[in-house]
């Protein structure tokens, strides 16, 4: 079973990023990652950066539409839970973009009910992962939407 890994709870994790999960790449290969908790958009930004991903954060969710379209990401995470906009909406917005519309979403989220799954991926997410998140899903998920 894959080990599950409380975002707070992530001090020493660059390094261990590097040594246990090392062998994954990402061929440069850029990722828009929307999360506004500082914490937890580090941690995304380091496994990416770990498995050579190009990551790119964003802690607004006001700013992933524009941001989107100016760093052409290969993928877009983003978090459902975020101030002013909900992750949701985002993904209707980029999923109603003509220049962003088949970039692949994955969603990372607290919501964890079978009915929240189905209303993200029904709005367009190719992806859900529950938090806390298994670092093994996470970069499979990611490597899957990236082939």
């Amino acid at each position: 079973m894959p080990r599950r890994l409380h975002l707070s709870r992530t001090r020493a994790l660059p390094t261990l990023l590097h040594y246990r999960l090392k062998g994954s790449c990402g061929r440069g290969k850029r990722v828009l990652v929307v999360e506004d908790n500082e914490l937890n958009l580090k941690l995304f930004c380091d496994l990416l950066r770990a498995h050579e991903y190009l990551p790119e954060g964003v802690r607004d969710g006001r700013e992933a539409v524009d941001r989107a379209r100016e760093f052409s990401p290969d993928l877009v995470i983003m978090d459902i839970q975020l101030p002013h906009v909900s992750g949701y909406e985002l993904i209707l917005q980029l999923k109603a973009d003509a220049a962003l519309r088949t970039i692949p979403i994955m969603a990372v989220t607290a919501y964890a009910g079978r009915d929240d799954e189905d209303r993200i991926r029904a709005a367009g997410a190719d992806s859900y992962v529950s938090k806390p998140i298994s670092l093994a899903r996470f970069v499979n998920e990611v490597s899957g939407l990236l082939p």
